[in-house]
């Protein structure tokens, strides 16, 4: 059975359904259609659909030099270069699009984990762009073959213009999504065709058992291939959002691909700067310092290698919630509007998904890394700001008001990836660096970070001297 085209008569289901396999079905140029159109959705959701300009040079050139400056501080305080191979850290300047951009490039794995544990779909495959060799951890896997990602508005070239928007109704807001156009020239093949199991996007799609001819049998299809595009959504639109307020790279910790770069939004600095009454210049200074601290930990091989796998576990085991649906979806009539209201009216229904037992493991290890890594970064700071800034009370105030008054479209990458960055958490981890200075002194705590094997564990960040022993680190009992 072929694909109804526009006009062509017939079920008007499967017009729509046939129409929406066709969008889905174009593939990008080296890349993965799901994951263009993770990139298109968070770049317009968070420029709001309008065009973005280049970063003042001036302002890229006094964040370089700050960056400096935190740069020599932190490596006196953590006793860590901020780089593996020892060169400074680069510093990007740019707009919120261009870091949402960035930012679904460097966390495309986590898409990569939710769309292979989807069913009928097999691993994507994709790998970094920037990978040279197997000791980089995250960053090894080989060069992709085909023309690597478009770079980002505001940067050096890629998505330009505005779009209409393609989705309407409550994704209005998603902004920039007229490069979906771009997604490629191919039309989609017959799928439906006898003995054609290839999907949309060149995903192969298992028969689909018992399935009805004409709408059922399109939709049942149509739902398997929307696991991937659900996803791509999600990421999207969440990344999006962040990037409306984001000031750094790590404003979820989480690794990048490039161990030697990172990335500030200054036009969100300014901002944070004028809605809490705080002087640019220091916001800008202790914005480097925060990013150059995360950046220290999180751009070493074993640890990124480390919190990689634990969000794909945790990302993989959360995409159970859509296989859940699309195979609820899947069982539909579609010519029963009443079984279709049923479903869908029924929340526990569709998301019946429950962790598994080591998705809570994951889960359960990533909270404790999180609480540790959020302590440290904030011991560190409060020492360096004690040196550069007199103090930084009122920025660790705003700051904290900043973090308990988002808005919930600001939490929800957190959400996603399974992170917890509230207080709970960071007075957690507070606790842990506190026992350890006190037990063992100031210099150990950078044995945090040496080796993979001294990654605290979940008991552990709750009784700092079972760390301490364990790691043969002589307690001073004074």
């Amino acid at each position: 059975m072929s694909i109804p085209s526009p006009g062509a008569g017939g079920n008007f289901l499967e017009q729509l359904l046939g129409d929406l396999l066709g969008l889905m079905g174009k593939a990008a140029p080296g890349g993965s259609a799901h994951v263009e159109l993770a990139r298109t959705l968070a770049h317009g959701v968070a420029t709001g659909g309008e065009a973005e300009g280049n970063v003042d040079p001036a302002d890229r050139i006094r964040l370089e030099e700050m960056a400096r400056i935190a740069e020599l501080h932190i490596a006196e305080l953590t006793g860590l270069r901020a780089t593996t191979s020892g060169t400074p850290v680069e510093v990007l300047a740019v707009g919120p699009g261009s870091w949402a951009w960035h930012t679904v490039e460097d966390w495309g794995f986590l898409l990569d984990a939710a769309v292979s544990a989807l069913p009928g779909t097999p691993a994507s495959g994709r790998v970094s762009e920037t990978a040279t060799d197997e000791s980089a951890g995250p960053w090894s896997g080989g060069a992709t073959a085909g023309p690597g990602p478009r770079s980002p508005a505001g940067t050096e070239g890629g998505l330009e213009g505005n779009s209409d928007d393609l989705l309407g109704g409550d994704l209005g807001d998603l902004g920039d999504l007229g490069s979906l156009g771009d997604l490629g020239s191919a039309g989609i093949p017959d799928i439906f065709g006898p003995g054609d199991a290839m999907g949309v996007g060149g995903i192969s799609q298992p028969p689909i058992p018992g399935g009805a001819p004409g709408g059922a049998d399109i939709l049942g299809r149509w739902m398997a291939t929307m696991g991937p595009m659900l996803a791509a959504m999600q990421l999207g639109s969440a990344i999006g959002h962040l990037g409306r307020s984001a000031l750094g790279s790590y404003e979820l910790p989480v690794p990048r691909q490039d161990p030697s770069r990172i990335i500030v939004v200054p036009a969100n600095m300014k901002r944070f700067a004028s809605d809490w009454s705080l002087p640019e210049d220091q916001v800008q200074l202790w914005v480097c310092l925060r990013e150059i601290t995360f950046h220290t930990v999180l751009a070493r091989p074993h640890v990124a290698t480390r919190v990689r796998d634990l969000l794909r576990a945790v990302a993989a085991d959360m995409a159970g919630d859509a296989s859940s649906m699309i195979e609820s979806l899947g069982e539909i009539d579609p010519t029963d509007p009443d079984m279709l209201q049923r479903l869908l009216g029924d929340t526990e229904s569709l998301l019946n998904h429950e962790p598994s037992p080591e998705g809570l493991r994951a889960t359960a290890e990533l909270s404790a890394f999180t609480a540790v890594l959020l302590g440290y970064v904030n011991h560190i700071l409060d020492q360096a700001g004690d040196r550069l800034l007199g103090g930084r009370r009122s920025l660790t105030e705003a700051w904290h008001r900043r973090q308990v008054e988002r808005d919930p479209s600001d939490r929800a990458a957190e959400i996603l990836l399974g992170l917890d960055l509230g207080p709970s958490q960071s007075e957690l981890g507070a606790s842990f660096i506190d026992g350890v200075v006190e037990r063992s002194g100031e210099e150990q705590l950078a044995r945090l970070w040496a080796t993979p094997g001294n990654i605290p564990t979940p008991a552990e960040v709750r009784a700092p001297g079972l760390w301490i022993e364990r790691i043969d680190l002589e307690v001073d009992l004074g």
